[in-house]
């Protein structure tokens, strides 16, 4: 397995995250050398949901408000149906990921993570999957969408279900471990 020894990951997410979409990514970054941070518009603590009720708290490392780009080296995007939701309705949340974007950093998301994604702009042309219910939003953002357990497109990665989870971690450290990618340009297609 690639090893991310000093490589500074975000992991950006809302209260409502699915708690396995962040908890097993973190993990597996985390034993692969990375240092992980969690970045939330909320302070102190952001809460996760469990397949059908409110599940543990983990803290926030990084207010959003406060949050650079440049001081990391990957974005990760975990699913649940609240937290994506939430994230792309906040300005700052969207100009976050399209600097990932832009700047050819890994981005990788997982469920229904890739609806904060289609708020760049910068998704037209990807090849990409997501939960089914996402389809339909990502064909119309102009995605290539397909059903497969893991999807890599210039380093962005993408995955269905938690039970795609662990095609996920390991695509996911290997495209961390590649390093930048060719940089996306951003389109008018969202606006």
């Amino acid at each position: 397995m690639a090893t991310l020894t000093g490589k500074k990951i975000a992991i950006l997410t809302e209260n409502g995250f699915e708690e396995v979409e962040l908890t097993s990514p973190k993990k597996a970054l985390e034993e692969a050398g990375a240092e992980v941070q969690i970045l939330s518009p909320q302070e102190g603590k952001v809460k996760a949901w469990d397949h059908d009720h409110w599940s543990i708290e983990l803290p926030v490392d990084v207010p959003l408000d406060s949050a650079r780009a440049e001081d990391y080296d990957a974005l990760v995007l975990p699913g649940g149906v609240m937290n994506p939701d939430q994230l792309r309705l906040n300005k700052k949340a969207v100009e976050f990921a399209q600097q990932f974007l832009e700047s050819g950093k890994p981005v990788a998301a997982i469920c229904h993570g890739p609806q904060l994604l289609i708020e760049t702009g910068l998704i037209e042309g990807r090849t990409m999957t997501s939960y089914p219910s996402l389809q339909t939003d990502l064909v119309n953002a102009g995605v290539l969408w397909v059903d497969k357990e893991v999807v890599t497109d210039n380093g962005l990665v993408t995955s269905r279900t938690p039970k795609d989870l662990d095609a996920f971690n390991k695509k996911m450290i290997e495209e961390i471990a590649e390093g930048e990618h060719a940089p996306v340009a951003y389109t008018q297609h969202n606006l």
